[in-house]
């Protein structure tokens, strides 16, 4: 797999890919992730991407012209399957996405600043818009670090168990069960009995009731689909 990060603060999204289960991945050549700093693709001698709304009203704007020269620069060297825009009023990112979106070939992703962007890029380039939450941050890069993480990680071969991924939260629709690790006893507090008693068909039936209570006691939207 292959993403292409589109961003004014580049500096930023260097320490996620820097370090644990990321970097490991790009090492291992399981990805490719390129940060492009939509600056280079200015003709603006103050090397300015943003300008004034039309109508007025406060904030501003990211231009189409360096964004449609760094999409189109990119589109010209391979196939997208997917043109991301992070923003706030984008669709929910969830596991499901996550998912999907694991299975593509070659993706872009786009960081919102600002205001946001002209509208026209996101009528024309944009095939997805993803938010991380109903909340507002400063650029879209954090976002955009939160997605590429969670679909990294699901690529074969990047756990070190290849099964692990597929008990995470949300797999299913249910939240993750309990999980203990030793000691065994610690000041009175002890670990299901259950989970010694090597009967895994009992371990696991035990691990989806609590599973199932958990998502019904925190989750219970979830259950609904």
């Amino acid at each position: 797999m292959r993403i292409d990060i589109i961003t004014v603060l580049p500096e930023l999204l260097k320490s996620p890919f820097e370090a644990s289960i990321l970097k490991r991945a790009i090492e291992a050549k399981l990805v490719e992730v390129h940060l492009h700093n939509l600056r280079d693709y200015t003709t603006d001698n103050y090397k300015s991407v943003d300008d004034y709304q039309f109508g007025g009203g406060a904030g501003m704007v990211m231009m189409i012209e360096p964004i449609d020269k760094c999409i189109s620069k990119l589109k010209e060297e391979r196939i997208y399957d997917e043109i991301i825009y992070m923003t706030p009023d984008g669709k929910p990112l969830n596991q499901s996405m996550a998912n999907m979106l694991s299975l593509k070939k070659n993706i872009i992703i786009l960081c919102g600043h600002y205001k946001g962007v002209d509208q026209r890029v996101r009528d024309t380039f944009i095939t997805k818009e993803i938010s991380i939450g109903d909340y507002v941050l400063s650029g879209g890069e954090l976002g955009a670090a939160v997605l590429c993480d969670a679909i990294i990680r699901l690529l074969p071969g990047v756990l070190g168990n290849e099964t692990s991924a597929l008990t995470d939260s949300f797999q299913d629709n249910l939240l993750a069960p309990p999980i203990y690790t030793r000691p065994r006893n610690y000041k009175g507090m002890k670990v299901p009995e259950i989970l010694f008693s090597g009967n895994f068909p009992e371990i696991e039936k035990w691990r989806e009731q609590q599973a199932y209570k958990r998502t019904q006691e925190r989750r219970p939207d979830l259950l609904k689909d």
